[in-house]
């Protein structure tokens, strides 16, 4: 952070912008706080928090109560819920699913849970003449799309046993076969779901079409629950089991890009 001043002496806008925002999270992060405290953890000089913190407090945005703590007003969670209510996810995800799209060549879908399926709101068509029909607005289901896995992998555990029960047909005991690989028993299903949280990604190797496998990666809100989730689709000719990190690898940074526009921030 610079402590450079411009040449009429004052701090550069940005220097103050920076400030504003740390002391503001700091304050954040620990509830309630003196100004000794704040001057600590900030890293700034008692002076210099003292000037933002009035400043602040005339702006609503913190209060001090009887022991000269310092905390956040309902002013900052007022803003943050109208940002919150102005993020799109379709608009979230655009740049970084034509990103993806435009690195493999190939289509690239974000889609939501809807029930006991998953919903695409959003697709980037392969550049490819040869292409995986789908639009948006298509249910997929759950049990057997990369997409569809990662929604029941990271659905808490009663939820998750539900939604099994709804999709397990009551006289076979299993689920839709769509073609020779898909999984249609819960052991198997569920065995796979655990490998799936511990990896972080999802595969469909032609669980849903014959000669469609698909790469997946969960996309977070800013409270940390799965929002949506993007796949990356090849047709099984043109996809390199040799660059399969290579792919996973994008298909997890767009994920990442789209959670952090969606307000999620590592913990």
């Amino acid at each position: 952070m610079s402590d450079h001043k411009n040449q009429s002496g004052q701090e550069p806008s940005v220097s103050a912008a920076e400030r504003t925002m740390l002391i503001l999270e700091t304050i954040a992060g620990s509830n309630r706080c003196n100004l000794e405290e704040l001057s600590a953890k900030c890293a700034l000089p008692k002076a210099t928090v003292y000037r933002f913190l009035q400043t602040l407090a005339m702006l609503g945005y913190v209060r001090r109560d009887e022991y000269d703590r310092y905390s956040l007003t309902l002013k900052m969670f007022s803003v943050g819920s109208q940002g919150l209510e102005q993020t799109d996810l379709v608009s979230a995800a655009k740049s970084a699913a034509r990103q993806l799209s435009e690195f493999t060549g190939e289509t690239v879908h974000v889609a939501k849970q809807e029930g006991n399926s998953a919903v695409y709101i959003l697709k980037m068509e392969s550049k490819h003449t040869i292409r995986m029909y789908s639009r948006v607005g298509k249910h997929i289901p759950l049990h057997c799309t990369a997409m569809g896995k990662l929604f029941l992998a990271y659905m808490p555990q009663e939820e998750r046993d539900m939604r099994l029960e709804q999709i397990t047909d009551e006289t076979t005991g299993q689920f839709t076969r769509y073609t020779p690989r898909t999984l249609c028993t819960q052991n198997e299903l569920r065995a796979e779901l655990e490998h799936i949280r511990i990896r972080g990604i999802a595969r469909d190797k032609e669980e849903h079409e014959e000669g469609i496998t698909c790469i997946a990666a969960p996309v977070f809100e800013h409270g940390g629950q799965i929002t949506a989730a993007v796949s990356v689709s090849f047709p099984l000719f043109r996809f390199d089991e040799n660059r399969l990190a290579e792919y996973t690898g994008a298909v997890k940074k767009a994920a990442e890009e789209i959670s952090r526009n969606c307000g999620y921030t590592e913990r």
